[in-house]
């Protein structure tokens, strides 16, 4: 399958053969698959402060020969703060006392990425390549785009260095669906303040295989810019859904040939 190679005017160049990665078929399940796996692998890891609960002078004293022993004084055999002269003070350290531990802690050395075959991933990766060429699809993400899939550009794309010659080169093509998402942009729900307070549907992904093009097109609503070394199955499928707009270069293309 052969598709037209643009220029930055918008006008069609030439055209250039399609590795056989956009012929494969698209399998949604191993997709998502792919995807979550990504994604497990950005969570942040969270954990209990060790001393959390412990950090007091209670201590336990069970045994009848241990000094200040609470056996036999009708008191429950529990940690306690040692306090003056040898008398007991609250119960501390244990999860069922005021200030005490936690009875089981989250832990940092919880295992939480969940690992896929390699080869599997790359079924997905190639997989969700395929999608990119799949117009329907592309619609069914909610694109506003109606052309020809995918969108192929020369290499000069890339060393553009402006975010106003990025939209120039991509308006013709892109530029409803840019401004869809930057029209889309809403506040989080909830009373929660952080600093990522607000949430932009996502659009055209940029497949490069170098340049400077990265810092150019960053201030574009829902727009990314990834290179094919670093390419990943969740940049194809945003939230496990495939056929994202997807924008390649000749050389991004020649890259892809090579998985």
């Amino acid at each position: 399958m052969k598709t037209n190679v643009y220029s930055l005017d918008g006008s069609s160049a030439r055209q250039v053969e399609l590795p056989k990665q956009f012929h494969e078929e698209v399998r949604e399940e191993i997709i998502r698959r792919a995807v979550l796996s990504d994604e497990s692998r950005e969570y942040q890891p969270k954990g209990a402060y060790p001393f959390a609960g412990i950090q007091t002078s209670a201590e336990y004293r069970g045994r009848k020969e241990s000094y200040g022993s609470l056996k036999n004084r009708g008191q429950a055999m529990l940690p306690r703060e040692i306090r003056p002269k040898g008398l007991m003070g609250k119960v501390r350290r244990i999860p069922s006392s005021v200030k005490g531990r936690r009875a089981h802690p989250p832990k940092v050395e919880k295992v939480l990425i969940e690992n896929v075959n390699k080869k599997e991933y790359r079924k997905a990766l190639v997989s969700a390549i395929a999608a990119t060429a799949d117009i329907s699809l592309i619609k069914a993400r909610g694109h506003e785009y109606s052309g020809v899939a995918p969108i192929v550009f020369e290499d000069s794309f890339e060393k553009l260095g402006k975010t106003s010659e990025v939209v120039k080169a991509l308006g013709k093509f892109v530029g409803a669906d840019l401004e869809r998402a930057k029209e889309g942009r809403k506040r989080r729900t909830g009373t929660r303040r952080r600093k990522s307070g607000t949430k932009t549907p996502r659009s055209a992904l940029i497949v490069v295989a170098g340049g400077k093009i990265n810092s150019a097109a960053r201030n574009l609503a829902g727009v990314d810019v990834v290179s094919v070394d670093k390419l990943r199955v969740k940049d194809l499928a945003p939230g496990t859904h495939a056929g994202r707009l997807t924008i390649y270069t000749e050389a991004a293309l020649k890259k892809i040939a090579e998985l």
